[in-house]
C-alpha cells in the first residue's frame, strides 16, 4: 500500500508541533500510560487507521504492556485483562469516537461510569487523547498512510 501523500502534518510543518504538545498536555492529566495506551488502541481500531494501530501497539508495549491484553483490547468487555477503570475508559473511547452513530452519542451511563472512576483532570486527559488520537487516524486514513510506514 502506498500513501496518496504525505501526511498533512508533514505538508504543514508546523501542524506537527501543535499536535504533538496537545498529545503531550493529554499525558498531563495523572492517567496511567497504560489506560491511555488502551485508549489510542481502540480508536484507532475503530477508525481503520492501521499506521496507528501498529505504532500503538509498538509503543504500548515500550511502555509495559501485554501482548495479551493488546491482542483483547479489540473485545475488551469479553476479555478479564482489563479494570474497572480501563474498561471506563474504553466505553467512554468508543462512544467518543462514534459520535454520529447514536442520537445519545455520550450517554449518561458511561460518562457516568467514567466520572466514578476518574477526576475531573483525568476525564480531560482521557478526552484529550481521544481527540488526538482521533485527528491523527483521520490523517493518516484520509491519505492511506500505510501501517509501519516512518515520516
Amino acid at each position: 500500500m502506498q500513501a496518496r501523500m504525505k501526511n498533512p502534518a508533514q505538508v504543514i510543518p508546523s501542524a506537527m508541533p501543535a499536535m504533538l504538545d496537545l498529545l503531550g498536555a493529554a499525558k498531563q492529566g495523572g492517567v496511567p500510560q497504560t489506560t491511555l495506551d488502551l485508549v489510542h488502541q481502540r480508536a484507532s481500531q475503530i477508525n481503520g487507521c492501521s499506521y496507528c494501530v501498529v505504532g500503538g501497539v509498538a509503543s504500548a508495549k515500550k511502555n509495559g504492556e501485554t501482548d495479551e491484553r493488546l491482542h483483547a483490547v479489540a473485545a475488551w468487555r469479553e476479555a478479564p485483562f482489563f479494570t474497572d477503570d480501563e474498561r471506563a475508559a474504553l466505553a467512554l473511547t468508543e462512544a467518543v469516537t462514534r459520535l454520529s452513530d447514536t442520537s445519545d452519542p455520550v450517554p449518561d451511563a458511561i460518562w457516568d461510569a467514567a466520572a466514578d472512576h476518574f477526576d475531573e483532570k483525568q476525564l480531560a486527559s482521557i478526552i484529550l487523547m481521544i481527540g488526538v488520537t482521533n485527528l491523527f487516524n483521520r490523517l493518516n486514513v484520509t491519505t492511506r498512510q500505510p501501517a509501519g510506514a516512518t515520516w
